[in-house]
């Protein structure tokens, strides 16, 4: 089967299109024949060698966290799944991903596709839309009628955060720059900031029970975004290398998040796509062979939205 993978950590070049050997599941495990995976950005820290104290994966690697696809092959003692479901998941971060034609996975990190898209495009959910939620609701704990300030609202993650905080009866401040700000608009944000030209601190007029940062701010951003916060609210963090900061004397907690993959939230965002309360949206469908020229995009800071991976037909 086609497969990219790197033999060595460094920067895109390291990304080679080559055949491997079709994986064979192991108990527990499913086999899923790809429709697609997508480009994370932990997935150019994975490559680049970044991440190997909590994510040490074996070399040669196959990157993808993301899998949209066809369960193909069952390993033993697998129950609830069959040959021929259409499923969506969230890999293992430390086991060869999805940029293939064929992919393991275990079983209990799959959920059941959704039917109102495409089901290459479904890869766009997982990864991004759990970090969202959990976020949203694992850490911030956010409820109908607070306020949250959603920094960094324009790309993937954000866009699933501001739907799914308007769907729980929040009040969305969403900051995003002039290219992006109708699509948060159109997501449900209430009020949307352009952090190109307005400070945060003179547009948040009233304080907000849980601030979301999703981009790389630097270190005083961060800590302006404390100040926004009401007491007893909550910073999450998703940028984990600059750790969230906090206020004591206020009751304000900084929360630094790193997404889990959780079966059962994943099917209730599936479910949510499926009833029309949660937009899929795909910036762009990348051949699996071209995987290493969107990688080389990504660190010169060129791709917007979320980038799907498919690879070749059998």
């Amino acid at each position: 089967m086609k497969a990219v993978r790197f033999h060595e950590y460094g920067d895109a070049g390291v990304l080679r299109y080559e055949d491997v050997e079709q994986p064979v599941p192991g108990a527990g495990e499913v086999r899923i024949r790809v429709a697609a995976t997508s480009f994370n950005s932990v997935d150019g820290n994975i490559r680049g060698g970044f991440m190997q104290g909590p994510i040490p994966v074996v070399l040669p690697h196959t990157p993808g966290l993301d899998v949209a696809g066809t369960v193909d092959a069952l390993g033993e003692g697998v129950n609830g799944l069959e040959v021929g479901d259409d499923v969506v998941g969230f890999l293992p971060m430390d086991k060869p991903g999805a940029a293939a034609q064929y992919v393991l996975a275990p079983a209990g990190t799959l959920a059941a596709a959704p039917k109102t898209v495409s089901l290459a495009d479904a890869a766009a959910l997982p990864v991004v839309g759990l970090t969202a939620y959990q976020a949203l609701f694992d850490h911030g704990k956010l409820t109908a009628g607070q306020r949250v300030l959603i920094n960094g609202a324009g790309g993937a993650v954000g866009g699933y955060a501001v739907q799914l905080a308007k769907n729980a009866g929040a009040h969305v401040i969403a900051t995003a720059s002039p290219r992006s700000s109708e699509a948060v608009t159109s997501h449900g944000a209430d009020e949307v900031v352009d952090h190109t030209t307005t400070s945060l601190t003179g547009a948040v007029s009233e304080p907000v029970d849980v601030a979301l940062n999703l981009a790389p701010v630097d270190p005083d951003e961060l800590a302006a975004l404390v100040t926004l916060i009401r007491p007893g609210g909550v910073l999450v963090n998703t940028t984990v290398w600059m750790p969230a900061p906090s206020d004591e004397e206020r009751g304000v907690r900084g929360i630094d998040l790193f997404v889990r993959s959780d079966a059962d939230q994943l099917a209730q965002l599936v479910a949510l796509v499926d009833s029309g309360e949660l937009r899929v949206d795909v910036a762009e469908r990348v051949p699996l062979a071209e995987l290493p020229a969107l990688h080389a995009r990504a660190a010169q800071g060129a791709v917007h939205g979320k980038a799907i991976v498919v690879p070749p037909a059998d």
